[in-house]
């Protein structure tokens, strides 16, 4: 190492990298294959395969990084401003990411080089990744210029995109049409608590839309959308930058009838409280009208769970009549039931006159008699019984559903405010139109929504003897002649009905939800009407379900 010709080229190759981390340490490096006799040569090798960078490319592609860093951060503005035409690019910038809208986006600048003209070209790479699209990406350069000591990109068009010319703009073209939600008679369907929304992504986001926008939207696997170079006066595409193989969307067609949809939407206009209307079909299950307030968010009526307070004596009655009580049987109704120190009452604590029967405590719905007559629903009868209506099972109706709950009765309290539709007695406005369309039908027929994506129907596990349905009808139309249903007295189609008044949270006194359920005795026709936290049943569900079978006629 006595050559001062080698220890100054030593020495000059650490002072040529100064302020980079791997200097020193490649100096080293150096002296050691100089010590083993590498030679002159060896050193010349080395230092050509790893030429220094000039430091003016490496300030214009760090410029470049730094506009591409802004631009896919979607900040326009300031990316425009890192060049030399700051609105022009702003503009056009804004208008790719609004187009195609992104959800990632990776910019990345490569190696520059600088020419005769001191100008630095450096190219870069482009991915987005875009919903509809999948993944889009290209190759771009882009060129910059050094003024006032400072590196600017030279923004034209093609710097975007090698293919845009000025005027132009990226943006999506749908290849595979959506298709629509429809109602029985196949066209599009007018149920707003059914019909969903979409995206401006094109894709669904609650309802219908988003339980079936794979079908609805196609594609076949394939992304339902393209990258177009369009024009930005007319919007029009002038040419695809991407390949699709989509076909359409397939549409999903309900049981929904517009007409009993339209008169349902009606009925529960000018309501302030949240509520929920259905009407099923009783011979099919098909549901005929679903409509939910608000609209949006959860599905009240398919979806919703409630206590269904006196509605449910329907069930109750059905155990009670199998047991061999009568609807001519007389039976008390007094202003008060007590059950192990828990005290029962009716509605503004009314009482029926002696002799009064057993139809008349179900017409008139009376708590008392049903409280006292618990022992006739006692052990498993009660969830026996609501089995055969179809309670607990599983329905596969094509769409989201609260399909009911009647546990065992654990406690003679427990069996005592079941037998009035509380405790632990859940169901959904869908469950208790259905119930009313069994009575109707004379057996459990589930619910069906969207026929073609029901797999298996559920079965009802017991059977109504006729003679208990039969009953049931006799007693539900005099609900509606002289009993809690009298909104519906007088009007067409022969209506039978229960009312019900259910009791919910710890407030004194309790707030209620209004019901009312019922089927047409000379219409194929069933339906639920539920105002939550809504008043009372016949006041206040009544004239609502009033207004539903007026706007049918």
């Amino acid at each position: 190492m006595s050559d001062p010709t080698l220890q100054q080229m030593a020495r000059h190759d650490r002072g040529g990298r100064r302020g980079r981390s791997t200097g020193p340490v490649l100096g080293v490096a150096v002296a050691v294959v100089l010590a083993a006799g590498a030679g002159w040569w060896g050193y010349r090798a080395w230092s050509e395969d790893t030429p220094e960078k000039d430091p003016e490319v490496v300030a214009a592609t760090a410029r470049l990084q730094s506009f591409l860093d802004a631009w896919a951060a979607g900040e326009a503005t300031e990316a425009g401003a890192l060049s030399d035409s700051p609105k022009t690019a702003e503009s056009l910038l804004t208008s790719v990411m609004t187009n195609l809208k992104p959800t990632a986006t990776e910019l990345s600048a490569g190696d520059g080089e600088k020419n005769d003209k001191g100008e630095v070209t450096v190219p870069y790479t482009a991915r987005f990744t875009v919903p509809a699209v999948g993944v889009f990406g290209y190759e771009s350069e882009a060129t910059l210029v050094r003024k006032a000591e400072q590196w600017i990109v030279e923004f034209s068009s093609p710097m975007v995109h090698p293919r845009l010319e000025p005027g132009k703009t990226l943006a999506l073209k749908a290849v595979a049409k959506r298709a629509s939600v429809l109602d029985t008679n196949g066209d599009d369907l007018q149920a707003a608590s059914l019909r969903g929304s979409v995206d401006e992504q094109g894709k669904g986001t609650f309802g219908l839309e988003a339980r079936y926008d794979k079908q609805l939207r196609g594609g076949g696997g394939a992304a339902t959308s393209e990258v177009v170079i369009a024009d930005r006066q007319s919007g029009e595409a002038e040419a695809s930058l991407t390949r699709s193989g989509a076909k359409s969307g397939e549409p999903v067609r309900t049981t929904i009838d517009p007409k009993v949809q339209g008169a349902a939407a009606a009925a529960m206009e000018g309501l302030k409280v949240n509520a929920a209307l259905i009407a099923l079909e009783p011979s099919t299950g098909n549901i005929l009208a679903v409509s939910s307030r608000p609209a949006g968010g959860l599905n009240r009526a398919m979806a919703g769970q409630y206590p269904p307070g006196s509605t449910f004596k329907v069930v109750t009655a059905a155990a009670m009549l199998k047991a061999g009580v009568k609807p001519s049987d007389v039976v008390a109704c007094p202003k008060f039931a007590h059950v192990d120190g828990q005290r029962f009452e009716n509605q503004n604590q009314f009482t029926l006159p002696a002799g009064s029967t057993f139809k008349d405590s179900f017409a008139k719905s009376c708590n008392t008699m049903f409280v006292e007559n618990r022992a006739k629903a006692g052990g498993s009868a009660l969830h026996d019984t609501a089995e055969a209506f179809g309670i607990g099972g599983v329905w596969d109706v094509g769409d989201t559903t609260y399909d009911g709950s009647v546990p065992v009765s654990t406690s003679d309290n427990d069996l005592a405010a079941s037998t009035i539709g509380q405790a632990r007695v859940q169901a959904s406005p869908l469950v208790m139109a259905s119930i009313a369309a069994t009575v109707k039908e004379g057996t459990f027929r589930q619910p069906v929504l969207v026929p073609d994506a029901v797999k298996k129907k559920h079965e009802a596990t017991a059977r109504l003897d006729p003679s208990v349905t039969g009953a049931l009808r006799d007693m539900m139309r005099a609900t509606v002649t002289y009993g809690a249903g009298s909104a519906l007295t007088g009007l067409p189609g022969e209506p039978h009905a229960k009312t019900g008044t259910a009791e919910f949270g710890q407030e004194k006194p309790p707030r209620t939800h209004a019901w009312m359920i019922g089927y047409q005795g000379a219409d194929d026709l069933a339906w639920c009407v539920m105002l939550e936290d809504g008043g009372s049943g016949g006041a206040d569900a009544g004239p609502v379900a009033a207004r539903f079978l007026e706007n049918l006629t």
